[in-house]
C-alpha cells in the first residue's frame, strides 16, 4: 500500500507541472490496460458447433479455455506457464485443441495437442532444434494433419502426416531441395509446391495425384515473386493463385491444372488481395478481402449477401469471419475498431442475429480513445504515399510533439484499427504518423518494386516526406519529432538518427538491424530459399564484392558519428531474425564514440516481446524516455515482477 500511495503521489506531482496543453488530455490510460494480457481473445467455435474455445490468462499466462455454448462452464484446458498460447486450432473431432509454441522466442515452433477431457498435452513434433508449421487440417480427416518440419535438413521443410490418435508422424512428401511452400488439396493430399528459383522468381509445381510426377504449372519472374498458392477448387481440378502476373496488384486467379491458363476471379487495379473466405466443408470460394484505407470484402458467392448486410449493421468496424462450425450455422465474427477494443460476436445464420461474446480489452471501454485518420501525400519523386494520422484528444491539433511510428517487414503494412502503441502515444500527448512507405505490401507491384535498392534511400525519404507533410500541415512541432519502430522499423530508426540527424529529437529501436551485411548472413537456415527474391533482390548479396560497398553504405552502424539525438534500443536475446549482435555492435560503437544510448536486453524473448511482464517493462522505459526528450506525459514505472529485461 505504501508503494501504491508513493506512486500516486509521484504521478500527481508530475501532472501538476505538465504544460496546460497536456493537462487538457483525457486521463492516463494505464500501460497494463494497453499492453497487458487481453481479458479474452480469439474465440473459435468447435467443428460440431457445441463448444467455444478462446484465449485468456490463467495465473497471468495466456492459455486456451473452453465453454459449452449456452452454458457458463468456462474452464482452462492448456497449461503453459511461461510464454502463453497465442495461436490455437480446434482438432476436427471437437475433443482436442491443437496449438503451437516455441521456446523463448526462438521461433522453432512445435505443434501440441491437448485433450479437453483429460487436459493432457503432448508434443506432436518433438524434434529438437526444428520448426514445425501446420500445412493443412481437413474436416473429412479428423484424425490426421499435415505438418512441414525441417528436422531432416535445417534449410528444407518436408511434409509429415501425423496420426492424431497415436501421435505417430510419418514422412508424407520429401522436399527435393528447392521447395519453399506446400499446399494440400481438399482430400488432404500434397499436390502443389512453390519454388524460389535461383536468382529470384517463383515456380508453381503441381501433380495430378501423390503417385504422379511433379510438373511446372506456371513460372513467375522476380518481379512477381510475392504471390502464393491460395488453395484448390472444390473438385481439385484447378488451383487458386494470388499473383501479380500481367497485373499491377495481386489478384486472385483460378488456374487450370492441366494447361495453367488463369481465369481472373477477383482483382483491384491498385490494392492487393489480402485474404479469401471459403466454405468450411464444401471449400467453395465465397469472398475476397482487399485492404484499401480500411478492409473491404468482395462477395463471390452472392448467397451470402444477406449475411454480410446483417454483419455490417452490427458495428462500424472492419469485420472478419474468424471461425465457423462445419454445419455453417454459427459464425464467430471479429470487429476491428480504431478507437475501441476488438469485439467478438456469435452470428446465427438462420436468424441473421448477432450476439456479443466479449471484447478483448473491456477495460479500454471506459477511456476515450483517439481516432485513426487515413492520409496520403506526394513523395519528393511524385509517388503517392498512404498512411494514417492519429491525433491526441483534448488538445488543439497544432504544433504537437509527434512520433513517426514505422512498421516492420519491410514487406508488411499499417492498417486501420486499434493499435495499442498508437493509442499509448496519443494518450500521452503525441501526434502519431504511420507511413506505408514504398516496399510496403498491399498497394500493388509498382509500389513494391519502387523499393529495390532503396533501403536508407527513397524508402527513408518517404518517411521524411511524411514528417515534412505533418509539419507543413501544422500538426507537428519540427523540433519535437521522435522515430520509433521494430524490426525494419528499428532499422528505420537507426537510419533516421544517422542519415537524417537533424530531423529527430530521439529514437527508439526494437530489434532493429544495424549492419545489413551481418543481418543477411545471420538469417535462419530455412530463410535461404527466399533470399534471392527478397533480400538479395531489394538490398543485395553481401557475399558479392560488387554489392558489398553499397550494402555497407546503407548500414547505420558505419555512420554513428553523425548521431545527435539520444537513442533507446531494446533487443530479444533469442531473436532468430535480427540477432542480438545487431544491437550489441551499434551500442558498443556509440559508447566508444560517446553517443547517448540506452540498451535493454530481454533474456527470454525473440523478435518482439510476447510476455506481458517484458512488454510492460519496455513500454515503461520507453515512455519515460519519450517524455524526457519530446515532452509528453508519462505514468511512473512501478515494480514489474517477472520481467527479464537487463539494462546494459
Amino acid at each position: 500500500m505504501k508503494m501504491l500511495r508513493r506512486v500516486a503521489i509521484i504521478a500527481l506531482f508530475l501532472l501538476a507541472f505538465v504544460p496546460q496543453a497536456l493537462a487538457d488530455l483525457p486521463p492516463l490510460i494505464p500501460r497494463d490496460v494497453l499492453f497487458g494480457n487481453p481479458e479474452k481473445a480469439a474465440p473459435k467455435v468447435s467443428p460440431n458447433g457445441k463448444m467455444l474455445a478462446y484465449i485468456a490468462p490463467d495465473n497471468g499466462v495466456l492459455n486456451v479455455w473452453v465453454r459449452t455454448i449456452g452454458q457458463q462452464d468456462d474452464r482452462v484446458v492448456t497449461s503453459d506457464r511461461k510464454r502463453g498460447v497465442r495461436t490455437f486450432f480446434w482438432q476436427q473431432d471437437s475433443d482436442h485443441i491443437l496449438y503451437i509454441q516455441d521456446q523463448g522466442g526462438d521461433e522453432n515452433w512445435h505443434v501440441y495437442q491437448t485433450s479437453l477431457g483429460s487436459k493432457e498435452t503432448r508434443d506432436l513434433t518433438p524434434f529438437k532444434g526444428a520448426r514445425a508449421d501446420i500445412v493443412a487440417i481437413n474436416p473429412n480427416f479428423p484424425d490426421q494433419i499435415l505438418v512441414s518440419i525441417n528436422t531432416r535438413d535445417p534449410k528444407l521443410f518436408d511434409v509429415y502426416r501425423i496420426d492424431l490418435k497415436s501421435g505417430k508422424a510419418e514422412m508424407d512428401t520429401q522436399n527435393p531441395g528447392d521447395v519453399s511452400g506446400w499446399t494440400a488439396d481438399n482430400d488432404l493430399q500434397v499436390r502443389a509446391a512453390q519454388i524460389e528459383l535461383p536468382g529470384g522468381g517463383n515456380e508453381i509445381r503441381v501433380r495430378d495425384s501423390v503417385k504422379s510426377p511433379w510438373r511446372t504449372l506456371q513460372k513467375w519472374d522476380v518481379d512477381d515473386a510475392f504471390g502464393w498458392v491460395a488453395g484448390f477448387s472444390p473438385d481439385n481440378k484447378n488451383v487458386w493463385l494470388v499473383s501479380t502476373v500481367d497485373a499491377n496488384a495481386a489478384r486472385l486467379v483460378e488456374a487450370d491444372m492441366t494447361t495453367g491458363k488463369p481465369k481472373v476471379v477477383a482483382e483491384d487495379n491498385q490494392y492487393d488481395v489480402d485474404d479469401i473466405l471459403r466454405h468450411p466443408r464444401k471449400r467453395t470460394l465465397e469472398a475476397v478481402r482487399f485492404i484499401r484505407t480500411r478492409g473491404e470484402w468482395m462477395l463471390i458467392d452472392k448467397s451470402l449477401q444477406a449475411d454480410f448486410d446483417a454483419l455490417k449493421k452490427v458495428r462500424d468496424g472492419d469485420f472478419s469471419i474468424i471461425s465457423r462450425d462445419l454445419a455453417d450455422k454459427t459464425w464467430i465474427v471479429a470487429y476491428l475498431m480504431d478507437n475501441g477494443p476488438v469485439y467478438y460476436y456469435a452470428y446465427d445464420r438462420g436468424t441473421k442475429k448477432s450476439q456479443l461474446l466479449f471484447s478483448n480489452r473491456p477495460a479500454l471501454e471506459k477511456y476515450k480513445l483517439a481516432q485513426m485518420q487515413p492520409i496520403s501525400y506526394q513523395s519528393r519523386d511524385g509517388m503517392t504515399i498512404n498512411g494514417y494520422l492519429t491525433l491526441p484528444i483534448g488538445v488543439e491539433p497544432k504544433n504537437l510533439p509527434m512520433v513517426l511510428y514505422v512498421h516492420g517487414g519491410p514487406w508488411a503494412r499499417d492498417v486501420w484499427g486499434l493499435n495499442s502503441a498508437v493509442q499509448w502515444f496519443a494518450n500521452r500527448g503525441y501526434a502519431v504518423l504511420q507511413v506505408n512507405y514504398r516496399g510496403s505490401t498491399g498497394y500493388g507491384k509498382k509500389h513494391m518494386l519502387a523499393a529495390r535498392n532503396e533501403f536508407a534511400g527513397k524508402m527513408h525519404n518517404d518517411l521524411i516526406d511524411g514528417v515534412n507533410w505533418a509539419v507543413e500541415k501544422g500538426y507537428a512541432d519540427p523540433k519535437r519529432v521522435g522515430i520509433f519502430g521494430g524490426s525494419y522499423g528499428g532499422y528505420a530508426t537507426l537510419v533516421g538518427l544517422t542519415f537524417t540527424p537533424n530531423v529527430f529529437a530521439c529514437g527508439v529501436d526494437i530489434v532493429g538491424p544495424s549492419n545489413l551485411a551481418t543481418l543477411i548472413k545471420s538469417f535462419p537456415a530455412y530463410w535461404q530459399p527466399f533470399l534471392h527474391s527478397s533480400w538479395y533482390r531489394y538490398v543485395g548479396n553481401p557475399d558479392d564484392p560488387k554489392m558489398a560497398e553499397d550494402i555497407r553504405a546503407r548500414s547505420p552502424l558505419f555512420k554513428i558519428e553523425q548521431i545527435k539525438a539520444p537513442l533507446l534500443i531494446a533487443q530479444g536475446a533469442n531473436d532468430p531474425r535480427v540477432t542480438q549482435a545487431e544491437s550489441e555492435q551499434i551500442v558498443k560503437a556509440m559508447r566508444q564514440a560517446n553517443k547517448p544510448v540506452e540498451y535493454i536486453v530481454y533474456m527470454d524473448e525473440g523478435h518482439g516481446f510476447a510476455r506481458p511482464e517484458n512488454r510492460l517493462h519496455f513500454y515503461a522505459k520507453a515512455e519515460e524516455f519519450l517524455s524526457k526528450h519530446l515532452g509528453g506525459r508519462f505514468e511512473p514505472m512501478q515494480d514489474i515482477k517477472g520481467h527479464a529485461g537487463v539494462v546494459k
